[in-house]
Parts: C-alpha cells; structure tokens; sequence
C-alpha cells in the first residue's frame, strides 16, 4: 500500500537525517490517515494517490509565490519527493498511443470537449494516469490524425 510505502521512506530519511523528505512524508502521512478516518472513506491507494497529488499541487502553488533561494530550494526538493510517490505519468506520443483503441470513438465525438471525455474514461479504464491538458493534446492529435 502507499501508505505503507510512505511510512518506511519516511523512516529512511530520519535515519538518514533528509528532514526535507521526512517532513513532506509526514505531511502526507497526516494527509492521508485523517482523509481516511472520515465516514465514507476507503483508505485505499486511490485515495492516498489524489491526496499526493493535492499536496504536489499545493507545494508547486506555494513555489510560484516564494522569491526567498533558500526557501525555493525547499519547495523544489518536496516536489520531487512527492513525485517520487506518485505513478509515473504518460508523455503526449504514449497517449496517442494509448488511446488508439478509442480512436475511432475519438473522432467520432461532436466536439473536443466530448472527445477529450471518451479519452479520460478510455484512459481511466486501461488504469492509466495522465494529465488533463495533456489528454486534450492528444485527443487534438487524433482528432486530426
């Protein structure tokens, strides 16, 4: 689990003495035991997976209004140890590629926004993550393709 995953890497870098890393863990750790702790809530992967994502979100917001070096330098290294939880995203030539089995539901759709839907369930099926705007590349790329 990614739970799991995220308390043993947070016990590496307090050994290893990476506060950086081992605070942002902790962070997400706290994330994600309160989320699961809500009526209605799983705890699963999925969960602690958006709860990364939010916080990955939130640092990189944080980033573009620091102008302290010191404090940049923070954010960046968060960023990455966030990204490191999270599944390895497609680039925009492996969705196209992806998504050739909807292809033809692609074209077929009214319009971009209607298509770039087909994508995200043809995409969200296959267990495949992806960013939205890079979705909607690729759905433009096949559209015309």
């Amino acid at each position: 689990m990614l739970l799991d995953e995220i308390k043993a890497r947070m016990f590496r870098a307090m050994k290893e003495k990476r506060e950086v890393e081992k605070e942002i863990l902790r962070v997400a750790i706290g994330e994600i035991t309160t989320d699961a702790a809500r009526p209605g809530r799983k705890g699963d992967d999925a969960e602690a997976t958006a709860i990364v994502r939010r916080l990955q979100k939130s640092v990189e917001e944080t980033l573009a209004t620091v102008q302290d070096d010191a404090q940049r330098a923070t954010l960046e290294q968060e960023l990455g140890v966030l990204a490191s939880l999270l599944p390895k995203a497609l680039g925009l030539d492996e969705l196209v590629a992806a998504l050739a089995p909807a292809a033809e539901a692609i074209r077929a759709a009214s319009g971009d926004g209607p298509a770039t839907g087909i994508a995200m369930k043809h995409l969200k099926s296959q267990g495949v993550a992806a960013d939205g705007k890079l979705v909607s590349e690729a759905v433009k790329r096949v559209r015309s393709g």
